[in-house]
């Protein structure tokens, strides 16, 4: 018995939990919030964040504060951290008051990013009124992308490309939006690393290896798209000769004014390089140092 008074006594000097305010200073929210009225506010207890302090009113004050100067004047003043129009709340503080408990996992690199940079909040993309929150979904979310990033939209739109167009592939299968240790917030650490989480088979390692292949996929491929194809930011044997410009071949850089009027060049038309050179990543064969088997 004495334990239990004693564990009583524990809870009631516990400070509240984060998303959890003191029932003294939670305002009668819904009291004015009602479901006629505000639909679309009332959604948020059909979600997680519903049941944020205990629910009801509790819920509300969790995100927005006490906001005991909109509770006394409602029509003239604003609740505490306002989630509507930007220049209510400032990016910071929206942020804030998400972080004070979604601060680890996928947002643990927030601070410095280039979304928090430019100024960006969480509300930007997350609606957490809503069931089914935009960002979570990959139709939404990447529309939400691509709103911003419209060179990225344009270069979806090229011959060569990833298909997020088709659903087979996201935006958020390779970027992290919201901050990584690695360049242009990639899941991985490098570009590579990111690369072979798909393209295992271009992992090695290699007896024979393709110098460039190890050092940055990006070199050779354009991520997004590109006019040429497999990705590739220009077209044999061009991209090969912007290296190899006098290794075991002559050293005149084949190009479409070279091609022969009345035959073919093998080092010109089709695959070019690739018709001699086909293991371009790498080779295990004992006689693959050319990277030709």
């Amino acid at each position: 018995m004495q334990l239990r008074w004693l564990l009583l006594t524990l809870l009631l000097w516990l400070p509240p939990l984060p998303g959890e305010a003191a029932q003294d200073d939670v305002p009668n929210c819904l009291g004015c919030h009602t479901v006629t009225a505000n639909v679309a506010v009332h959604a948020v207890f059909q979600t997680v964040h519903g049941g944020l302090g205990g629910g009801g009113n509790g819920s509300c004050a969790g995100c927005h504060g006490a906001s005991a100067e909109h509770a006394r004047n409602p029509a003239g003043e604003m609740p505490g951290v306002s989630f509507g129009p930007r220049w209510l709340s400032a990016a910071e503080t929206r942020t804030d008051t998400c972080l004070g408990c979604h601060s680890g996992g996928s947002a643990l690199h927030w601070a410095g990013n280039e979304h928090q940079r430019e100024g960006m909040a969480c509300d930007s993309c997350h609606d957490s009124h809503r069931q089914q929150d935009p960002a979570l979904s990959e139709t939404e979310s990447q529309r939400s992308c691509l709103g911003c990033h419209t060179r990225v939209q344009a270069e979806l739109l090229l011959p060569s490309r990833h298909p997020i167009a088709e659903g087979k592939t996201a935006c958020g299968d390779c970027h992290n939006p919201h901050g990584s240790l690695g360049d242009a917030s990639l899941h991985q650490p490098s570009v590579n690393d990111n690369c072979l989480q798909c393209h295992q088979d271009k992992r090695g390692p290699f007896l024979w290896e393709h110098p460039p292949v190890a050092e940055d996929c990006a070199l050779c491929h354009r991520p997004h798209g590109a006019v040429h194809d497999r990705l590739l930011t220009a077209r044999g044997p061009a991209l090969c000769q912007q290296c190899h410009v006098a290794a075991f071949h002559p050293s005149l850089p084949y190009g479409a004014e070279g091609l022969a009027g009345g035959s073919g060049n093998q080092n010109v038309l089709g695959k070019n390089c690739l018709n001699c050179h086909s293991q371009v990543h790498g080779s295990n064969h004992p006689s693959g140092a050319r990277l030709t088997r």
